[in-house]
């Protein structure tokens, strides 16, 4: 824990799995502190021996938080979700809560793993692009599909919970990779609805310690 007993958030700016951690914090209104770790600076910090102590797949985020060291992004919003229910990020009614939590896995398991930075290095730069806009574009077809019957003003009706924290991340990511996202208007509205709400905001890659100034240009 740092001074204060503020947790604790191991993050890169870029990383859309920290991402969602940081806006789930925000919108809880936890204090944390960031501690950046690059993912491509002399290869990796991730790899390092004191990162790996930490997270043993060598990934971002880890969350240190009432004296646990936490690891993946999901889990570590279900346990705030669990241990701190006021703003809650989970509807009350068990149908909504499957609901949400489809998306988060369709977003969590079925595209960013695919398109991430260990991935793409393995699928070589000739084929990133192609392999990447693949697997969004597969991803974004489901969950466009559940959001025809999910969706209000958010994901899951019109109470903010952890599939937004998931989506708009992986909007941004489409975007980076030049996916056409034309084809799903309700992704499209959803993230027009958060961009400007403070805790998105506040966990913006432009907004990070971590962000090189170049990429805020």
């Amino acid at each position: 824990m740092s001074i204060g007993g503020k947790a604790i958030l191991y993050s890169y700016w870029r990383s859309s799995c920290s991402w969602r951690v940081r806006i789930a914090l925000n919108l809880k209104e936890i204090p944390y502190d960031i501690k950046p770790v690059s993912l491509i600076k002399a290869g990796g910090e991730q790899h390092s021996n004191e990162f790996r102590e930490l997270n043993p797949i060598e990934q971002v985020p880890v969350l240190q938080i009432d004296g646990n060291t936490l690891i993946e992004s999901l889990s570590i919003m279900y346990y705030l979700e669990e241990t701190r229910p006021q703003r809650p990020l989970l509807p009350q009614d068990v149908v909504k809560r499957a609901k949400v939590r489809e998306i988060c896995e369709v977003i969590a398991s079925g595209i960013q793993p695919l398109q991430n930075l260990f991935v793409l290095i393995q699928v070589g730069e000739a084929k990133k692009m192609e392999w990447a806009q693949l697997f969004i574009n597969r991803g974004f077809r489901a969950v466009e599909k559940l959001l025809t019957s999910s969706a209000g003003k958010f994901c899951v009706g019109d109470e903010l919970s952890i599939a937004d924290c998931c989506l708009v991340p992986q909007v941004f990511n489409a975007r980076r990779f030049g996916v056409d996202l034309r084809p799903y208007p309700i992704i499209l509205r959803i993230d027009r609805e958060l961009e400007n709400h403070p805790a998105f905001l506040a966990a913006h890659p432009s907004s990070q310690p971590d962000c090189p100034p170049e990429a805020t240009k």
